[in-house]
């Protein structure tokens, strides 16, 4: 499945291991079939010894921190074999359906942002029944630090979490009843930063090892008692999901476009200033849930990436601009992305004032979901175009413990 995401033209990053290669190394994937990259390197050790070396690791950290330009030639020279005529090696490659995806990356830090105004807008809407924006948020990306213990690899199952929350006018201790997902894409640092030294915004895609897909899986009502003053923590910090390939940005490189418009009556400082004419790219994303024992999905949600109001690229200015420093295998996640129209709400929050979202059951009939039940299976896709995708980001819903 989404094989037409991973053409020769994506030549995605991973981590995968299989019966025939038990140990986790760093891999590509062409349509369907997974490609070990350390054995490709013994087939054809032109490559440093030094870029050979970090295939052979159970994270791709080791190789998203070296230069952009030996990812490039890393890219190149696996692309120059998969349209090679010369068949390669068995040992090399193993059908998807016989591998096992592992979590990418050591993930030191996670930040998530909001740099969706029609997210912000809809959740406003939706929470107090005002559609306002918080003040700063056409000044900066404002965002918070989630909890990178608890990001999972996509397939994992994921435990309905437990916590307090407001039930009429008590407060009590409880499974959450309203479970919901989140349709996020986040940059995957590669190179580090220094302490102490913000990074330029016309610095920021060296920074940038590559993109995934993420679900930051929201408890509703646990999240909306402990909001203030400090933010969310049992609500959010349970389990974020993200998709197994990172999507580098020579792939989306075609697909850069212009940034979406900003309020022409502020004046950004200078470190939100950006050179580059097209600074995001066009990417269409999708969320469907499929319930327990269905035969089939319900696509709930479809939303563009281009209609973010800030970009990856801002993303770095922003978490660095104070000094901060970037890790390699750090997260810096965009936040809920929706649009303004009903169908295109990233996260089901955003739809239980009008009523909520009908789901195809095992019946095949259509009933209307609040929020997730037990057994119910939420899978986001993104697509670029031209074979360039992102694959699903999937997780399947068990009950509390």
């Amino acid at each position: 499945m989404y094989s037409h995401h991973f053409s020769i033209n994506n030549i995605p990053f991973g981590i995968a291991s299989s019966a025939s290669h038990p140990e986790k190394a760093v891999a590509t994937r062409l349509e369907d079939t997974v490609i070990f990259l350390d054995e490709l390197a013994i087939y054809d050790p032109s490559l440093p010894s030094s870029t050979i070396a970090t295939f052979s690791h159970e994270t791709l950290n080791p190789f998203a921190c070296l230069p952009k330009s030996t990812h490039l030639a890393t890219r190149k020279w696996i692309q120059s074999h998969l349209t090679s005529p010369s068949p390669l090696p068995p040992s090399i490659a193993s059908p998807l359906t016989s591998t096992t995806l592992h979590l990418p990356l050591a993930i030191g830090d996670f930040t998530d942002f909001s740099c969706s105004r029609s997210h912000v807008l809809n959740a406003s809407e939706a929470v107090f029944g005002k559609r306002n924006l918080p003040s700063g948020f056409e000044y900066f990306p404002i965002g918070y630090h989630g909890r990178s213990s608890t990001v999972v690899v996509s397939g994992t199952d994921i435990v309905r979490p437990k916590g307090q929350f407001r039930d009429e006018e008590k407060v009590v201790y409880g499974a959450t009843r309203k479970l919901d997902y989140e349709l996020e894409v986040a940059a995957v640092v590669g190179k580090a930063s220094v302490l102490g030294e913000p990074v330029g915004i016309e610095d920021a895609d060296t920074y940038i090892f590559g993109c995934v897909l993420v679900n930051d899986w929201s408890a509703r009502d646990i999240q909306g008692l402990e909001m203030t003053p400090l933010g969310p923590l049992h609500g959010k910090s349970f389990a974020t999901t993200i998709s197994p390939w990172v999507i580098t940005l020579d792939a989306l490189k075609p697909f850069k476009i212009p940034a979406a418009p900003r309020n022409p009556e502020i004046v950004l400082p200078a470190y939100l200033q950006d050179p580059d004419p097209l600074p995001t790219f066009k990417i269409e994303l999708k969320a469907e849930v499929q319930s327990k024992d269905a035969h089939e999905s319900t696509v709930i949600c479809t939303s563009k990436f281009s209609s973010l109001y800030w970009t990856l690229r801002d993303l770095v200015a922003q978490q660095t601009v104070n000094g901060c420093s970037l890790r390699t295998g750090d997260l810096l996640v965009t936040g809920t992305i929706s649009g303004d129209k009903f169908g295109e709400n990233g996260c089901l929050l955003e739809t239980v004032a009008k009523g909520g979202v009908e789901i195809k059951n095992a019946k095949g009939e259509m009933e209307r979901k609040m929020y997730f039940d037990d057994g119910d299976a939420v899978s986001l896709s993104a697509y670029a175009g031209n074979g360039v995708g992102f694959g699903d980001c999937i997780g399947t819903i068990l009950p509390a413990k």
